[in-house]
């Protein structure tokens, strides 16, 4: 059966170009031109996957997100932005989106985003943990690792229920914010460099010039920081980033 693709995008040419190549790589797509279409098409015809551009007449990509999260709808989101500044993509994510690709883009990347997606999907389905070990390397010491859980620098996540504590705080993350911990935390104290990550979250390393990772950083960063409490992630110029407890 294949992969079914809600597409959202009120620009009439880039609809049709995004609908035929999503259905020429196998897709099958349903495509409308705002927010109040694709969420009764969401409701009465659940897909696989949703892409949605933000800014719509109407109820926008955005409003649609934080509509379907609020009932408990949780199939991967993928939001096409022309917004470029952070804190847009940040609304983005903060609304419920798993990941976003900026306008104009290369349909490629909309693919690879799409696959990453629906692979973490089907693998969390599966029974299985989402999550990479970082290349190979082996967890240090403090980490620990179980068929459901793992632990590091006070943080604790539950894989199979896809809840995360730092503490006795539960953290609200979204599907990608969630790999991305588990990366770290089963990787505490090996310094990750963009290529592994990209690899191991995306499926695909989206270059150099790519602020993807750090937008997402910077989120879970957000969202783990206490005051008084030491930062967790940190960066290491040039190569990637560690999870430790300074």
């Amino acid at each position: 059966m294949p992969q079914t693709v809600l597409l959202a995008e009120d620009d009439r040419a880039i609809r049709h170009a995004l609908e035929r190549a999503l259905t020429l790589e196998g897709y099958e797509v349903t495509a409308v031109a705002d927010g109040v279409e694709a969420l009764a098409h969401a409701h009465r015809t659940p897909p696989d996957v949703l892409l949605l551009d933000v800014m719509m007449p109407g109820i926008d990509g955005l409003q649609v997100c934080r509509v379907l999260r609020a009932e408990g709808d949780r199939t991967p989101i993928l939001m096409l932005t022309a917004l470029v500044e952070t804190a847009d993509r940040i609304a983005g994510l903060d609304a419920g989106a798993d990941d976003y690709v900026v306008k104009p883009f290369d349909v490629e990347e909309v693919f690879a985003r799409l696959r990453a997606l629906l692979r973490r999907t089907t693998s969390v389905t599966a029974g299985g943990n989402g999550g990479g070990n970082g290349g190979g390397t082996e967890p240090v010491r403090d980490t620990q690792v179980n068929d459901r859980q793992v632990e590091a620098a006070g943080l604790r996540m539950d894989l199979q229920a896809r809840r995360a504590w730092r503490g006795k705080r539960e953290l609200e993350l979204t599907r990608t914010e969630f790999e991305l911990l588990e990366l770290l935390v089963r990787n505490a104290g090996i310094v990750l460099d963009h290529s592994t990550i990209y690899d191991r979250i995306w499926g695909y390393d989206f270059g150099p010039g790519s602020k993807n990772l750090a937008v997402y950083v910077g989120y879970l960063r957000r969202k783990l920081d206490e005051p008084g409490a030491p930062q967790l992630i940190h960066t290491v110029r040039g190569v990637g980033y560690v999870l430790r407890e300074d």
